[in-house]
C-alpha cells in the first residue's frame, strides 16, 4: 500500500534559554494512504509538535518526513508552502476563522494562496458553494462567525479544509471546543470524507473520539510510547 506521509526518525528540539527541550525523539511511523489515524498523549507530549511537522507548518531539528513520497524535510519556504497548499487541509481547535468575512469567503480563503497567483474565479466560489451545502451551510454562505454556532464554525473550518481537494487532512482537537452531539456530528463528516479515500490525521485527548479512528498511537515524552486507545490519560 502506498503511503501519505512517512516519518524517519524525527527529532525536533527547541532551544529554552540554557535549556534544550526534546519536543519529538526519533519518531519513525508510516502512514498509509487513506488512514484515519489518532494521536494522543498528554500535555507536552509532543503530538501537536508532531502534527505540525506533518502538516509543513515547521522543519524538524533531523531525520526525514516524506509527503507522498517525496522528502520534504528541507525544502525551501516557497517549495514547502506551494505542497502544504495543495496537498493538505487544515482543520483547528479554535477554527481560526476571519470574523469580518463571511462563510463563503472564509472557505475561498485558502485559494488565495495557490501558487499560480490566479483569483478566484466563478467556478471556484461555485466550488465553494456546494462543499458548504455538503456540511450543511448551504443557508449560511453569507453570515458571518459571530452568527454561528460552534458545530457551525467547525463545519466551516472543514469545508475550507476541503477547497484545495487535499490529499491530508491535518485536524488538531476538532473536537475539542464543541459539545458531545456536535462533536459526533464532526465525526461523522470526518468519517464520511476518510471513507471517500482521503487520509486524516488527528490529534485528540478524547479516547471516545480516538476510537472512532482506524488506528491510534500514544505519545510520551516526545516518543511514541504505544497503539490503541489509552484511557487512563
Amino acid at each position: 500500500m502506498a503511503l501519505a506521509a512517512q516519518l524517519i526518525e524525527l527529532t525536533k528540539h527547541y532551544q529554552l534559554g540554557d535549556v534544550v527541550v526534546k519536543a519529538l525523539q526519533g519518531v519513525s511511523l508510516d502512514i498509509p494512504e487513506g488512514d484515519f489515524l489518532a494521536i494522543m498523549g498528554s500535555s507536552g507530549s509532543g503530538k501537536s509538535t508532531m502534527l505540525n511537522l506533518m502538516g509543513a507548518l515547521d522543519r524538524p531539528t533531523s531525520g526525514q518526513y516524506l509527503l507522498a513520497g517525496k522528502d520534504v524535510s528541507k525544502l525551501p519556504d516557497n517549495e514547502l508552502s506551494s505542497i502544504r497548499n495543495e496537498l493538505i487541509g487544515f482543520i483547528f481547535q479554535s477554527f481560526n476563522l476571519i470574523p469580518q468575512y463571511t462563510v463563503l469567503e472564509n472557505i475561498l480563503l485558502p485559494l488565495q494562496y495557490r501558487p499560480s497567483g490566479e483569483d478566484i474565479s466563478p467556478l471556484d466560489e461555485e466550488r465553494a458553494t456546494r462543499i458548504a451545502e455538503r456540511v450543511g451551510l448551504g443557508d449560511r454562505l453569507d453570515h458571518k462567525p459571530f452568527q454561528l454556532s460552534g458545530g457551525q464554525q467547525q463545519r466551516v473550518a472543514i469545508a475550507r479544509s476541503l477547497i484545495n481537494d487535499p490529499q491530508i487532512i491535518m485536524a488538531d482537537e476538532p473536537t475539542g471546543n464543541l459539545d458531545s452531539a456536535t462533536g459526533e456530528e464532526i465525526m461523522r463528516l470526518l468519517k464520511e470524507l476518510n471513507a471517500e479515500g482521503r487520509t486524516i490525521i488527528m490529534v485528540t485527548h478524547e479516547p471516545e473520539v480516538a476510537i472512532q479512528t482506524r488506528n491510534q498511537i500514544y505519545m510520551k515524552d516526545g516518543k511514541i510510547a504505544g497503539h490503541g486507545v489509552f484511557r487512563g490519560q
